[in-house]
């Protein structure tokens, strides 16, 4: 997400998240593909030195970029800048190893910088590792239940709204380290954190925002003029280079973090009580849908830009362990990388080797040239943080759904105040079901149940074979999903009938399918036959009809009763009103 479009990307995706993959026999695949690590598939193939050679130089590449981002993204999350690296290393190796995308790069991500920043201010890093646990468990559990769909759910509105916001708060967090400010915890609110900004703004570093103002410049200048070359990596080598040849004062991630460790990451096992995972549950529901998006997202985007298919469900999968081996080897959460995924293609990336060998690079960064990372200057990360703010705020999908209908602006407006206002995980609760109740109001309104008159022996929906209607036989035509957003509809087009109806004919022909409150306002309305009418239906769709011999209506209604077209249902209305 972090360079890229996330919302843009998303509405090219729609659709596409969970391809079939050949299964022999010709039979199907399941939806999402076959549970199977990419890695083993495209192994089994044959793997040759040159495709070595060039995933060598994929790998190598982007994790020489995700050296800078990592850091970046620990400062913005409230975390030590080590974490982020053991991140990248762990989760990204795990989920290289696992995953079912042959290009994807996993790893922490601009998407968690919010809700991450608020779980450590409420909770320590200690709540963060068994939040990131629990997310980490609903994932894997996400796969192995065939959710890798699950990207079609999300409507596009509130992924532009909450991703809007939370570019602004990422954004708004790295002003203390771009100006320099004196301010050691700042509040995770936006307003309270702006107050906080405001009030020392007198203390502001010149020198601090003069590095941080020329490493913005040369990463715009990067981009718009050698494209090729990697901005961040540009821009924090330049920022470095100022302070460590003039000896400015300016903070380092050594100076305030301390030096980065060159060990590996040790075991630890988080404190686990019912009341701890009753209070982090919900960010962890929020944490897991946010990486199952965005990672399902990326793999999309790969398989657009390479002509494959990855596997849904496996990367599910993957994703789950990634998280939870993350959460035990003192990293946080991480997900699909949508920037470097796309700078690993088109690097020459063939296999999830290059993914593999990205996690070995931030190693050996780690491992070997840690007081070099070290010395790294927080204004060129907060530099590099927003010009990924920039690249997360979408104006033209901002713009483009402010043009459309109220409800899809309405509930973008409203995800995007209440990530800035409340916080990410009530934004995307609610936005999620404000826009399942604006649509099925939608579907409701679609949905029409009106009677067919005849006037002057015209009737339109009448077969040609019948003229008319026998008499004492009303028919109604129900057009649309019989749901509950609609069976007051049929209950007032009933009500106005006449009381001499004998027979009740329901044109069911473009009813796709019926829920469970339907069904009830039918057995309601068969309830009433005591009163003298018949109920008939005429051409019950195959799902519609099975759903109903499921609940048990077709034999409460009688099968002579259900008919397969309207010419044998009218024939069947005219027996019954003979027969009165």
């Amino acid at each position: 997400m972090q360079h890229g479009s996330f919302s843009r990307m998303l509405a090219h995706a729609m659709g596409r998240i969970a391809p079939r993959s050949f299964f022999p026999h010709g039979t199907s695949a399941p939806e999402g593909g076959p549970f199977r690590p990419k890695l083993l598939a495209v192994l089994k193939n044959g793997y040759s030195a040159a495709e070595f050679g060039k995933d060598a130089i994929a790998g190598l590449t982007v994790g020489v970029v995700a050296m800078p981002l990592a850091m970046a993204f620990a400062i913005a999350s409230g975390v030590d800048p080590v974490q982020c690296l053991y991140t990248a290393i762990i989760a990204g190796l795990v989920i290289a190893l696992l995953g079912g995308s042959r290009y994807q790069i996993s790893g922490p991500t601009g998407a968690f910088v919010v809700i991450i920043y608020g779980i450590v201010y409420r909770h320590g890093y200690d709540g963060l590792v068994l939040t990131t646990l629990i997310a980490g468990c609903l994932l894997a559990l996400g796969g192995l239940f065939r959710l890798g769909s699950i990207i079609k759910f999300i409507p596009y509105p509130v992924t532009t709204g909450f991703t809007a916001g939370i570019a602004l708060i990422i954004f708004s967090q790295q002003m203390g380290d771009f100006f320099g400010l004196p301010i050691e915890n700042a509040p995770p609110e936006f307003f309270s954190k702006w107050v906080v900004y405001l009030e020392a703004i007198q203390d502001l570093s010149p020198v601090t925002l003069g590095v941080a103002g020329s490493t913005l410049v040369v990463m715009l200048l990067i981009r718009r003029f050698a494209p090729k070359v990697p901005a961040p990596v540009a821009g924090v080598i330049f920022g470095g280079l100022i302070v460590w040849l003039f000896n400015l004062p300016v903070d380092t991630i050594a100076s305030k973090y301390g030096a980065i460790p060159s060990t590996l990451p040790s075991f630890h096992w988080p404190e686990i009580s019912i009341e701890r995972i009753q209070m982090l549950f919900p960010d962890a529901v929020t944490i897991a849908l946010l990486a199952g998006i965005e990672s399902l997202l990326t793999c999309v985007v790969a398989d657009s830009m390479t002509g494959d298919k990855h596997y849904s469900n496996m990367e599910l999968v993957a994703q789950g362990a990634g998280n939870i081996a993350s959460s035990l080897f003192g990293g946080i959460p991480a997900t699909g990388a949508i920037a470097r995924t796309a700078t690993n293609i088109s690097s020459g990336a063939r296999t999830p080797v290059s993914a593999i060998i990205h996690s070995l690079t931030v190693l050996a960064f780690v491992l070997w040239l840690s007081p070099l990372t070290s010395a790294i200057p927080l204004a060129s990360l907060a530099a590099v943080m927003v010009i990924i703010a920039w690249g997360m705020l979408e104006t033209k999908a901002i713009k483009a759904i402010l043009h459309g209908p109220k409800s899809d602006w309405s509930v973008m407006l409203l995800t995007f105040v209440l990530t800035l206002v409340v916080d990410l995980t009530v934004a995307v609760y609610v936005g999620v079901i404000l826009a399942s109740l604006l649509f099925m109001r939608r579907m409701s309104v679609m949905t029409s149940v009106h009677e067919v008159e005849c006037q002057d022996g015209d009737c339109e929906e009448l077969p040609l074979e019948q003229p008319s209607l026998p008499e004492g036989v009303h028919l109604f035509s129900i057009n649309g999903p019989f749901f509950f957003g609609m069976v007051d509809r049929f209950q007032n087009a009933l009500a106005g009938t006449q009381s001499s109806v004998r027979v009740y004919v329901l044109n069911m022909r473009d009813v796709p399918t019926i829920d469970a409150t339907g069904i009830h306002v039918l057995e309601a309305f068969l309830a009433h036959r005591s009163e003298g009418y018949k109920v008939v239906l005429a051409a019950v769709p195959a799902p519609t009809r099975r759903i109903l011999r499921r609940m048990g209506l077709l034999r409460s209604l009688g099968e002579d009763n259900v008919c397969h077209s309207l010419e044998m249902a009218l024939a069947r209305a005219a027996e019954l009103a003979r027969s009165r």
